[in-house]
């Protein structure tokens, strides 16, 4: 609730629901102080109560044990024995109080273990196959062939087909919940499909090794993604040995080494928790600098100008332009006027392929993409 809270500090000034927000914390505050106080009496009372019941036990023991061995009336039991008993009695007290304490404590860690093991046991949907086929290359082409995908027996995709050439920019378009963020998922095998076959070279995509497919893959998505470290850093992530001149010359095909350099420490400047200290602009041109980085033949670009400003999307997508050179791109788009050069536009409704072809061919035909892009007023 305090992440919560200090995260959406600004809206909640905003409302003026600092009041609300301040007696839901305090309601929440108050539970967990009773419940702890609770568990914490019942542990300190634990040890000095289960002494004094002891010694009360002991002292009835004496009591009633010793007025029959010393009236003589214990049959079988001399006072060398009661002695011993006694003795032996005071001795396991202890251990009896440990052994109470010890499942105190396995119950308490097995109410955390439990939430834990949600996440260790989580069942891996997709198979690495580490033995499998090293995709060394990418020659050909990207072919849908039949794919269907469902999430939790809702149908998401349904019956796509499709190739992707080497070198070709396809364009997906379409509403909200469309699918096309999961169609473009399938390719670095963030899910599997669930009936037809997604193939790379005319293999299917199953059957190379997990690393070597998303080790020829570049991703930039909308919300850009950076660490707590310097600008080089996370510029080089998952890039070995990096040199600063490869560094600098991936934020110049960015459209950000200008900026970059104007930071107090260059490269070596701290960006911040999730990039905290830069501008949204400057954030999502890191991003792109490091997939130009990476080099990769085949790039999935996921509406990465979608949430910019104008003169910051203008860089941007002049950054993607200069990337998209050479390679084969898959971008998801909003805005229709970054993609209208595409060369092959792909609408997707409900899962499917409603139309496809270039900008010109869809707008001839006046369908679903043409009244999209009337309504963006892009023509």
């Amino acid at each position: 609730m305090l992440d919560e809270t200090l995260g959406g500090l600004r809206v909640i000034k905003a409302f003026n629901a600092e009041k609300l927000l301040q007696n839901k914390f305090s309601k929440t505050n108050n539970e967990l102080y009773t419940i702890r106080n609770a568990m914490q009496y019942r542990r300190d009372l634990a040890s000095p109560l289960s002494e004094f019941l002891g010694v009360v036990v002991l002292c009835g023991i004496l009591w009633f044990g010793g007025k029959l061995v010393l009236a003589g009336n214990a049959a079988g039991l001399e006072p060398e024995g009661f002695i011993m008993y006694v003795g032996i009695f005071t001795q396991i007290i202890n251990p009896a109080k440990s052994l109470s304490t010890s499942f105190y404590n396995i119950q308490k860690g097995s109410a955390a273990i439990s939430r834990i093991e949600e996440i260790l046991q989580a069942p891996v949907k997709v198979d690495p196959n580490e033995s499998g086929l090293t995709l060394s290359s990418f020659n050909d082409c990207i072919e849908f062939k039949n794919v269907s995908f469902m999430y939790e027996h809702k149908l998401i995709l349904n019956n796509i087909n499709f190739k992707i050439l080497k070198g070709k920019s396809i364009a997906l378009v379409g509403s909200s919940g469309a699918g096309k963020s999961t169609l473009a998922d399938l390719i670095p095998r963030f899910h599997d499909v669930s009936e037809g076959e997604l193939l790379i070279d005319g293999v299917n995509i199953k059957e190379y090794s997990l690393h070597s497919v998303r080790s020829k893959m570049g991703i930039v998505t909308q919300e850009p993604i950076l660490f707590n470290d310097t600008i080089s850093n996370n510029i080089a992530l998952g890039v070995e040995n990096a040199s600063i001149v490869q560094i600098e010359n991936a934020a110049k095909v960015a459209n950000a080494h200008n900026f970059i350099r104007q930071k107090e420490r260059s490269y070596q400047t701290n960006v911040g928790d999730r990039g905290s200290k830069l501008s949204g602009g400057e954030r999502q041109r890191l991003t792109i600098a490091r997939a130009v980085l990476k080099n990769p033949p085949i790039l999935i670009l996921d509406e990465a100008t979608s949430s910019l400003d104008t003169e910051s999307e203008r860089l941007v997508q002049d950054a993607i332009n200069n990337m998209m050179q050479n390679r084969t791109s898959i971008v998801i788009a909003h805005r229709l006027s970054t993609i209208r050069h595409a060369d092959e536009i792909i609408v997707l409704q409900k899962g499917e392929i409603a139309e496809r072809g270039t900008h010109d061919e869809l707008l001839s035909k006046g369908g679903i993409y043409k009244r999209l892009v009337d309504m963006q007023e892009v023509r």
